[in-house]
């Protein structure tokens, strides 16, 4: 008994290179979602979780299925192939929609008809029934399936028969001389399934009412509608279920295929490739695309200019000569540079409040974007998506492209935001200007004492006081030399400072230039980029499952 249920076992794991075929066509259909056609994605998955749900049953056993239109023969051909009276034949109709279903070795099956959803009172087992040794040696492993009329007028018998299709292991197609030509078995059945000429036999019944002589002319006919139906090379097996002519040459052909235990695996693997190459039409061949590096640094560059980044920069170079101007400049004169507002405040950049990350209401005053800057925008995240999209299938080109622009609305907020958190670097004058602040003011001090020394000495003179000695330093009187040289070095100091100045301007806007742009490609990253990104990844993950189910 162990032995036999171990013979029940799985027909391979996942890890094997069917199962790692079904696997990459359900990650590709997982992927596809929302981005191709519906029918085509839905189709996908319903075949990967069709080809799935095999995996788990029974590898000793092969669904052998019998398909054909009414009055083709094909449940005489079934009795005849079972050895049992088992289907209605004649003219009458199946009064049922249930196939049904003989079963040689049922030990490990049971599953198996589950899945099939043949119902008890529909399964009959081979073995329990008288018949030869050698019959039931030769079948051993077979469930063959007698399926209702695929031309019945109930459309029950239409749904059952494209379900168990569907599910079949081996399909063997059972035509009758006048009508193996219906359009509606062609069309309908054997095209669609151009990809199964391993797993299919064609059955010619009725032969026994053919001429002699027209044969061998009705079954190259027969081969001449399969081959344009993409089915060149399916076997066509000519048969009287009638008189039992060809019954053991077709019973030894569907036994030896199952005893190859190649069937199944065939069976999956074409129904696995089918689904993928049309998934694979809908999502195109192309390799998974990059982005430009060049045109993300277009797009970066058209959000700071609609995030006024030039403005900005300005107003803190602006910014940085005002202050550092106030504490270098001749304090005499420098006084006056506080009636001027500060570039930086005017735009609500406030220097207490720079590099901190601000609430949901704060905002600027930086102007916003223009028409021209925001079609700017525009053009750049057009360009980057039609960039990324070229090669791809149009649907999902479109997807790209929809991706690209869904998170534009919320464009102002994010640049806003970005350029009010980010440091500017502008909040300290520089080190240097605090020494030179100091020095001016030792300087107009020392100027001061000079002109107050002089004063004195002059009130003297004017009051006819005896005049106090006077030092000197070479020829000059120190107060003098204090007054004089307090001015003169301030104002030197104060000339050779606006220089330093400058170029502290400069290197400071061009830090919170670099700044301010790392700042705002994150943005253009969060609103643009990585959606796209996100459409890449998803293509990138369907073409690597495509890649895996059509290997």
């Amino acid at each position: 008994m162990t032995s036999l249920l171990e013979g029940a076992k799985n027909l391979v794991t996942r890890s094997s290179d069917i199962g790692a075929r079904v696997d990459g066509l359900e990650r590709a259909a997982e992927a596809a979602r929302g981005r191709v056609d519906d029918a085509v994605v839905d189709e996908a998955a319903k075949v990967a979780a069709r080809a799935a749900g095999r995996l788990r049953l029974s590898a000793d056993h092969t669904v052998v299925a019998l398909a054909g239109a009414t009055g083709s023969g094909k449940s005489s051909t079934f009795n005849a192939l079972s050895g049992l009276e088992l289907a209605a034949v004649g003219v009458r109709r199946p009064t049922t929609s249930w196939a049904t279903a003989v079963v040689w070795g049922k030990q490990g099956a049971e599953e198996l008809l589950e899945w099939l959803g043949i119902p008890a009172r529909h399964q009959v087992t081979r073995d329990s029934m008288l018949s030869k040794a050698d019959e039931d040696a030769e079948m051993r492993g077979v469930v063959l399936l007698d399926l209702p009329d695929h031309d019945s007028t109930e459309v029950s018998h239409h749904l059952e028969v494209e379900r168990l299709v569907q599910l079949a292991d081996m399909l063997v197609w059972v035509l009758d001389p006048q009508k193996y030509a219906d359009a509606a078995i062609h069309d309908r059945f054997l095209k669609p399934l151009a990809g199964h000429r391993d797993v299919m036999l064609v059955v010619l019944n009725h032969i026994d009412t053919v001429p002699e002589d027209r044969r061998a002319g009705m079954l190259d006919d027969v081969r001449r509608l399969l081959e344009a139906d993409g089915l060149a090379g399916v076997p066509v097996v000519p048969v009287s279920a009638r008189h039992g002519w060809g019954i053991d040459e077709l019973r030894g052909m569907v036994a030896k295929r199952v005893a190859e235990k190649k069937v199944t695996r065939s069976r999956l693997e074409a129904d696995v490739r089918s689904a993928a190459e049309r998934l694979e039409q809908a999502v195109g061949t192309g390799k998974p695309p990059t982005l430009s590096k060049e045109r993300v640094a277009a797009l970066d560059d058209a959000f700071a200019d609609a995030a006024g980044v030039p403005t900005v920069v300005k107003a803190v170079a602006d910014s940085t000569r005002l202050r550092a101007n106030r504490a270098t400049g001749w304090p005499v004169t420098a006084w006056f540079s506080r009636l001027k507002p500060d570039p930086l405040k005017r735009l609500h950049l406030d220097l207490g409040a720079a590099g901190k990350e601000l609430t949901g209401t704060a905002r600027t005053s930086v102007p916003k974007a223009t028409g021209v800057q925001r079609a700017r925008v525009d053009t750049e995240v057009r360009a980057l998506a039609d960039q990324v999209g070229e090669g791809m299938a149009p649907s999902w080109a479109a997807s790209v492209r929809a991706a690209s622009v869904s998170r534009l609305p919320d464009i102002n907020e994010r640049l806003d935001r970005a350029v009010a958190a980010t440091d500017l670097g502008a909040a300290r004058i520089p080190a240097w200007a605090g020494l030179v602040r100091v020095l001016q003011y030792v300087l107009i001090i020392s100027a001061l004492v000079g002109a107050g020394w002089l004063a004195l000495l002059a009130l003297g003179s004017y009051a006819r006081l005896p005049e106090p000695p006077t030092p000197e330093i070479g020829a000059f009187p120190l107060p003098t030399l204090l007054l004089l040289g307090g001015i003169g070095l301030g104002l030197l100091l104060a000339l050779v400072s606006r220089w330093l100045v400058a170029a502290t301007a400069r290197k400071r806007a061009r830090t919170a230039d670099k700044r301010l742009r790392d700042a705002i490609s994150e943005v253009s990253s969060e609103l643009v980029v990585a959606p796209i990104e996100a459409e890449l990844a998803s293509y990138a993950a369907v073409r690597e499952g495509l890649t895996a189910a059509l290997r």
